[in-house]
């Protein structure tokens, strides 16, 4: 599993950093999905290997505008590009509306059908939605200004592979007739024994599993989504003093908060986004405040995002850095602290 990140501002952009995008696919899969598309993401994912023409689903977290705002335009370019296969979105139920009102505003016409769900439609059953079937889906509700939800993928088939050292042991003969056991389908030899499939397949392999959050001042309400996950992806838009001085009011989470619930949560890999605009590497408070904040209450592998980082998530669980992306244009900090949504 592979996970581009595509922008990692919170509220407004910054010289360095996009706001917020997210796209996950398999290993070397042209099919991927995305979450959340700000404004500007359509310039990212043209430094990456991704195209929308095999962009497979979009998931909106929720609709404050650097989560959301890019979606029109993204919709647009797969249309001058030729797309005709459907697109699923997923968001709240305004969203919909939304859309619909900007492409009649627009004059906006789309060559291929959009599929629209909800993020409760995830708790039923999508066997006609064309999502990548490789993946299961589903969503949590989190606690910000807007209804807000996080996404939870889990690898959905995991193959069960030969035993083959029974196979040998019982003197099951190597044939075609192995495909057909692979398969779980039960054989009869040409001998006239009978075999039953599950009895030569091996356990399979624990599904690994990532959770991508929106806006969220309550880590703790993704206890039963993260609970052992291999990656969460979460907001840490400020420190915990930061956090202090502004208020409840913004609803975000800050880099202590979100770290002690993915320690008590046994999340293997924390990947920390959303940074106000007030952190620059070499500004006044430096991303190092986040990071050292975060390693204080968590133990395992943390990351924090960075625009165009490219990781893959190994059948181990662990979360490396994978082919390098072109990297972020290099530009002088932005003096920005408008503060996000």
């Amino acid at each position: 599993m592979e996970i581009i990140v595509l922008g990692t501002s919170a509220g407004t952009p910054t010289r360095q950093r996009n706001m917020s995008g997210l796209a996950l696919r398999l290993r070397g899969a042209r099919q991927w999905v995305l979450i959340d598309c700000a404004e500007g993401t359509q310039h990212r994912i043209l430094r990456t290997p991704l195209s929308v023409m095999s962009l497979r689903a979009v998931f909106i977290t929720h609709l404050h505008g650097d989560h959301c705002y890019g979606l029109p335009g993204l919709l647009a370019s797969a249309a001058m590009a030729g797309r005709s296969d459907a697109l699923t979105v997923v968001g709240p139920p305004p969203l919909r509306g939304m859309i619909d009102a900007i492409m009649v505003a627009s004059q906006l016409s789309l060559p291929y059908p959009l599929v629209w769900l909800t993020p409760n439609d995830l708790a039923g059953d999508l066997a006609g939605a064309p999502l990548m079937p490789e993946l299961a889906v589903d969503a949590t509700a989190l606690s910000h200004g807007l209804p807000c939800w996080a996404y939870g993928f889990t690898e959905a088939a995991m193959a069960r592979h030969l035993d083959t050292e029974k196979l040998r042991a019982d003197a099951v003969p190597a044939s075609p007739l192995w495909g057909d056991i692979q398969q779980g389908r039960d054989v009869t030899l040409a001998d006239g024994r009978f075999i039953k499939a599950a009895d030569y397949l091996l356990p399979p392999r624990r599904a690994r599993r990532i959770v991508v959050a929106g806006d969220n001042d309550r880590p703790e309400l993704l206890a039963t989504a993260a609970h052992g996950a291999d990656v969460l992806v979460h907001e840490a838009t400020y420190t915990e003093d930061v956090l202090q001085k502004i208020g409840p009011g913004p609803q975000h989470s800050s880099a202590m908060r979100v770290a002690r619930f993915a320690e008590s949560a046994g999340v293997r890999n924390l990947v920390l986004t959303h940074f106000s605009p007030r952190y620059q590497d070499h500004g006044a408070l430096p991303m190092s405040l986040l990071e050292n904040e975060a390693r204080a209450h968590y133990s395992d592998n943390l990351i924090l995002a960075r625009d165009l980082d490219h990781y893959v998530l190994e059948r181990s669980g662990a979360l490396v850095r994978g082919e390098q992306t072109p990297a972020a244009v290099k530009a002088a900090p932005s003096t920005s602290d408008r503060e996000p949504r």
